[in-house]
């Protein structure tokens, strides 16, 4: 195709389908993705203000908690109201490049949130195995340091990706049969041979989520073998108790994303709208659940909370007496 051509193609929008196949129920379906959307939004920025107004919450762990609370506001938020648009007014129109920028941030965050998990697991690995030097290795900065190098691991590696799929001519349909510009969706609606970037992007993720989940298993066997070592059962437990939220967390990241990944990837035979909504629920799940399974498993988040609630109801109420 001439370059002329390719450029006046690439220049058209996208159409977003939605929920293939279930076009006339999307504003029933809207409901509960609407519900996870405000949640998630309540649930992080609750979480945001609580740790940035109680100086007791100021430290490396809960950094690590506010900086999976940005990223699922920014991930949810990069995705939902769009994919609401489509569902209550039909706005299924998505510049060629706005499409382009929505997965570069569904794929950069999904690799910054893998390498703050993996910070948590460390900060976890030193506070049981090795606390007397905890302050010392994980000052401040030194977190503030690992969360902006997870953020340029992240936007690293998924540049060059997006620069490879951006060069791709679009001459097919410009329908993504989807509720977002999901990459391989994409993909498939290129006129050329798309090989390299689909390469590049299978050694990515294997070598971030590979190397990523091989050393948090490392760190929580560590813990692990740390913790059955402890005296007391008292002091086990409350060691497991600490993990539990991290570990609840890590589960839900890494089994909802290869799940979402393998059938994008392989039908197994399913409908088109079950491997939509499998995507979307990882995109919009999780993010919600991530304040609710830290509020209710981490008593000084959960007492940050209760503190900030209370010092908004008396402010309201001083101001309306």
């Amino acid at each position: 195709m001439p370059t002329n051509n390719q450029s006046n193609t690439n220049s058209l929008p996208f159409l977003l389908t939605g929920i293939p196949g279930l076009e006339a129920r999307h504003i029933w379906i809207s409901i509960p993705f609407c519900f996870m959307y405000i949640m998630t939004l309540l649930g992080n920025s609750m979480v945001l203000l609580a740790v940035r107004l109680d100086k007791s919450l100021h430290e490396p762990m809960y950094y690590f908690i506010s900086m999976l609370a940005v990223i699922d506001l920014i991930f949810s938020t990069s995705v939902v109201p769009k994919m609401l648009g489509v569902f209550w007014l039909d706005s299924r129109k998505i510049g060629f490049e706005a499409c382009f920028i929505q997965m570069f941030f569904i794929h950069t965050f999904t690799a910054v949130e893998s390498g703050v998990l993996l910070a948590m697991s460390f900060d976890r690995y030193i506070a049981i195995c090795n606390p007397l030097r905890y302050n010392s290795i994980l000052t401040s900065s030194r977190t503030i340091q690992i969360g902006l190098l997870s953020l340029a691991r992240g936007a690293g590696v998924m540049t060059p990706l997006m620069c490879l799929l951006i060069s791709l001519p679009y001459c097919k349909t410009r329908v993504i049969p989807h509720s977002y510009c999901e990459h391989m969706a994409v993909v498939e609606l290129a006129c050329a041979n798309a090989s390299v970037s689909d390469l590049y992007s299978l050694i990515v993720a294997t070598l971030l989520v590979g190397t990523d989940s091989v050393f948090i298993t490392f760190s929580y066997g560590m813990i692990l073998r740390s913790v059955m070592r402890l005296p007391s059962q008292e002091a086990r437990l409350k060691a497991l108790r600490t993990c539990g939220s991290h570990v609840s967390i890590i589960l839900l990241f890494y089994i909802g994303g290869l799940l979402s990944m393998y059938l994008q990837m392989f039908s197994f035979g399913l409908a088109p709208h079950v491997q939509v909504l499998v995507a979307d629920f990882y995109l919009t799940v999780p993010p919600m659940l991530n304040p609710l399974i830290y509020g209710v498993k981490m008593k000084q988040i959960q007492e940050g909370i209760f503190k900030l609630l209370g010092q908004l109801a008396g402010l309201s109420i001083s101001q309306a007496n």
